[in-house]
């Protein structure tokens, strides 16, 4: 393969699991995935709590900013990850042909509580993210090439 792949991470709001996704596959597998995120209704901010659980992890998205989805409507993906449960029922239809799948996750700014509680809530998302999605985008590669394709 001699291009990156390309995935779109959807959610609602865009302010912490599409945006924590991002961050992991830019971070851990940015040199064969292009990560995108967005949300069918964005809020508007990158949550802080995502931003600080992810830099515990030397991943930086505090530079990123909260997407529709509708800014990616001439973008083509090879993957369509939903996040959330609402983003999976209202994903748009036009959004390619690549392949589109679910893996859902509890929405940590709904978290109640100390700071500290609702960190932890941020940290166990981000860890279910890491371990969910790159395994998810490894075994996807390993696909193609048993397939001997490119395309997904």
């Amino acid at each position: 393969m001699n291009h990156k792949r390309r995935v779109l991470f959807l959610c609602t709001g865009n302010s912490a699991r599409s945006q924590m996704a991002e961050g992991l596959v830019n971070h851990f597998l940015g040199d064969r995935w292009e990560a995108y995120s967005a949300g069918t209704k964005p809020a508007g901010y990158v949550h802080p709590l995502a931003v600080r659980a992810m830099a515990e992890l030397g991943v930086e998205i505090g530079g990123q900013r909260s997407k529709s989805v509708d800014e990616f409507r001439d973008a083509s993906f090879d993957l369509v990850i939903t996040v959330c449960d609402d983003a999976d029922r209202n994903c748009p239809v036009w959004l390619g042909r690549g392949r589109r799948v679910h893996i859902g996750f509890p929405d940590p700014a709904a978290a109640t509580g100390s700071e500290a509680q609702r960190l932890a809530v941020f940290r166990e998302v981000r860890d279910g993210l890491r371990r969910r999605i790159l395994s998810y985008l490894e075994q996807f590669e390993r696909s193609l090439e048993e397939e001997g394709t490119d395309d997904p």
